[in-house]
């Protein structure tokens, strides 16, 4: 058995005016060695520099399967037709929900459209602010909402997600919203066209309610957001969504849409599906298409959905995901599957449990977690001891590939550094001063790890942990108004999440139960790559052991 590596880190935490202080100085030429010198040794970094590496480097973790892309999944029109007993006792409104309501006249998608925008209106008015959304163009949402009803007036659905809200986050583009990542400065203008996977959805007919709030340009997997404001946690407003899907997150948690739309760089789907207490799917590396996403980090970018139920989640994902011609990405692909996803028992399904980092979290977390894994094994699932090793040198790899792809990718539009957070600021200095060599080293670094998965998965069909170490945290009432830094706890909620964007894997998050205050506890499980109905169909049995709460802080819009 390898050792396991992985510690908990002691860097800075810093508010406020402090933190607009130690972000100058770090950016300023003559101070910033000192300061980066010590944060570069203390999160490991320096250490990673001496490594020695023999693998080519990996560039992209992009899997070319045996059988090739046979075009993309014919989707079923009466996909809501079946019963779920998962959902019985679900208290969110749900895609079928609203699917329902239409097909049974007590509902169209123009009132459905009003309430929304309503809902949202209000949430804006809580204390503090909700602000799962940065942009909602009442008008567009109402045409789309009276376009809806009247195709279903005709009989002429476009799909099962005809009508039904969806947020989308501010990374993707959309018409006729400007895309501002998270940022004053980006989005002068309004995107010409959807991005790939707004041109699904709206094919399918969803409504699309708006652009969800998100951590500026997606650089922490928290729901800071100084421009936009702090996305809050329907489960208590002073605690942290989590991001930096942070408003898709928290848009479905609190009820405004049934499903939103995330991007996962580095956990951002994930991190805020479990804080917030809602399912987020990160697909496989190339299994849907970034046409028209923000190009922050070109080898570590996913997007895909966001819901309350796996059913939800799963219904998304089929729309969004396959091959398309504008990627050549998403062209190595085998052919879209959902088979098996909601079998209601886990018999045949090996899952990998590597104690010692399954094991490093909080303690409520922990037995929570330990708890729905004992009922797992009850679903027929045999949960087998694994190892894995070199777990520190990826996350450091990880660390050095997406934060020097989010600097150059800055970079390349000249964007204007005094605009930026100090939150920011201090993450692409981070950087900034990775060199060539860090970034090869990365790379081979990568090589690596996708061999030690692959040997992972010659004996288990999913690696099970925790989604984040911690729950929501509280935001320190200093960090208000300017934003706050914490590596420390970042790297706590990031601790389980990584591997999945450095190696391309397929990971998905879903509820497990609640801690003493409330605040929703996630559990994360990880693929062999193309592999999403594996990981779809362990969620659902979790949703099946699972009595669901609405959050304090929740929108009827049904």
């Amino acid at each position: 058995m390898s050792e396991y590596d992985l510690s908990s880190l002691n860097l800075p935490k810093l508010y406020g005016k402090m933190l607009s202080i130690f972000a100058s100085l770090a950016s300023n030429p003559v101070t910033q060695p000192m300061l980066m010198g010590n944060l570069l040794e203390t999160g490991g970094i320096s250490k990673f520099r001496k490594m020695q590496f023999t693998e080519e480097p990996t560039f992209t973790p992009l899997i070319v399967p045996d059988e090739h892309a046979a075009g993309q999944m014919e989707l079923p029109q009466d996909a809501l037709a079946s019963e779920r007993t998962s959902l019985d006792t679900m208290p969110f409104n749900l895609i079928r929900d609203y699917a329902l309501a239409y097909r049974q006249g007590r509902l169209n998608p123009l009132e459905v459209a009003e309430h929304a925008l309503q809902a949202i209106d209000e949430s804006e008015r809580c204390s503090p602010p909700l602000h799962a959304f940065c942009a909602c163009f009442q008008e567009d949402v109402l045409k789309q909402a009276q376009e809806s009803s009247e195709r279903l007036r005709q009989g002429k659905p476009r799909s099962f997600l005809e009508g039904v809200p969806v947020g989308v986050k501010d990374e993707v583009d959309m018409v006729p919203y400007a895309t501002t990542v998270g940022t004053k400065f980006m989005g002068a203008q309004p995107a010409q066209r959807d991005s790939r996977v707004v041109a699904c959805l709206r094919a399918a007919g969803a409504l699309l309610v708006g652009k969800t709030n998100m951590h500026e340009i997606g650089i922490t997997p928290n729901g800071e957001n100084i421009h936009h404001g702090r996305t809050a946690n329907p489960y208590d407003l002073q605690r942290d969504s989590g991001g930096s899907s942070s408003g898709s997150g928290a848009a479905v948690a609190a009820g405004l849409v049934p499903v939103a739309i995330g991007a996962d760089g580095g956990g951002s789907i994930r991190i805020p599906a479990s804080l917030c207490g809602v399912v987020g799917l990160k697909p496989t590396f190339g299994r849907v298409c970034e046409a028209g996403a923000a190009p922050l980090c070109w080898s570590m970018a996913h997007l895909g959905p966001m819901g309350a139920s796996v059913e939800d989640v799963a219904l998304v994902y089929q729309i969004i995901a396959g091959p398309d011609p504008s990627e050549h990405l998403t062209q190595h692909q085998p052919p879209l599957t959902l088979e098996g996803w909601d079998t209601p028992n886990l018999t045949g399904l090996r899952l990998g449990v590597f104690p010692d980092w399954f094991q490093h979290a909080n303690r409520e977390v922990v037995q929570l977690n330990e708890k729905m894994l004992a009922e797992f094994e009850k679903a027929g699932a045999v949960v087998v001891e694994i190892s894995i090793p070199e777990l520190d040198a990826m996350r450091i790899a990880h660390v050095v590939t997406i934060l020097s792809e989010m600097y150059a990718s800055m970079k390349n539009i000249n964007a204007p550094w005094e605009d930026f957070a100090p939150s920011t600021r201090l993450n692409l200095v981070i950087g900034k001063v990775m060199g060539a060599n860090d970034y090869i080293q990365a790379q081979r670094m990568r090589t690596r790890a996708l061999k030690i998965f692959a040997g992972v998965y010659q004996n288990v069909d999913a690696v099970i942990t925790p989604t984040t170490a911690l729950t929501a945290r509280k935001v320190p009432e200093q960090a208000l108004s300017n934003g706050w830094s914490d590596l420390s706890t970042e790297t706590e909620m990031m601790r389980y999440i990584f591997p999945g964007n450095f190696a391309g894997m397929p990971a998905i998050s879903f509820p497990v139960g609640y801690d003493s205050e409330g605040m929703p506890v996630g559990m994360h499980a990880m693929g062999r790559h193309w592999e999403e109905h594996l990981l779809l169909r362990i969620a659902y049995n979790a949703e099946l052991r699972l009595p669901r709460r609405l959050p304090l802080n929740h929108f009827a819009i049904l």
